[in-house]
C-alpha cells in the first residue's frame, strides 16, 4: 500500500526538526526549560550549604538564592511560552503552560497564607 495520500500526524512545531542540528529556537526552549527545572535546586542551595558546614553562604547570600529561584520559577515559563508561541511550537507551549501552573501553586499558597492572612491580628476578622 502506498503512503502518498496519507498525511503525517506530525504538525509543524510539534517535534524538533529532522536532522542533527537544532534551531536557535529549540535551544532557547530547552534552556528555559532547564532554567525552570533548576529553580528548586537554587532554592535549596543555602540549606544544602548549611548542612555541609558552610553557614556563611546562607547568612550572606540566602535572600539572593530565594530571589533567583523565584525569578526562575516565574520568568522561565512566561518567557518560554512567548518563545514557543512565536516559533509555533505547540508542545512547548503546553509544557510552559503546565510549568506556569506548577509554579503558581506554591507562590499563591505562600502569598495567601504568609502575606494576606498574616495582616489580620489574632481575634480580628478581616
Amino acid at each position: 500500500m502506498s503512503s502518498h495520500g496519507v498525511a503525517s500526524d506530525r504538525s509543524p512545531g510539534t517535534a524538533p526538526p529532522d536532522g542533527p542540528a537544532y534551531s536557535g529556537l529549540d535551544r532557547a526552549i530547552k534552556a528555559l526549560s532547564w532554567w525552570w527545572m533548576a529553580s528548586p535546586l537554587i532554592l535549596l542551595t543555602p540549606v544544602t550549604a548549611l548542612a555541609m558546614g558552610f553557614s556563611g553562604v546562607r547568612a550572606e547570600f540566602g535572600m539572593e538564592f530565594i530571589w533567583a529561584a523565584l525569578v526562575g520559577a516565574v520568568v522561565a515559563p512566561v518567557a518560554g511560552f512567548v518563545v514557543a508561541h512565536m516559533g509555533h511550537r505547540r508542545r512547548a507551549r503546553r509544557r510552559f503552560t503546565i510549568m506556569g501552573a506548577v509554579s503558581a501553586v506554591p507562590i499563591l499558597y505562600f502569598w495567601v497564607f504568609a502575606v494576606l492572612l498574616a495582616e489580620c491580628p489574632d481575634g480580628y476578622h478581616c
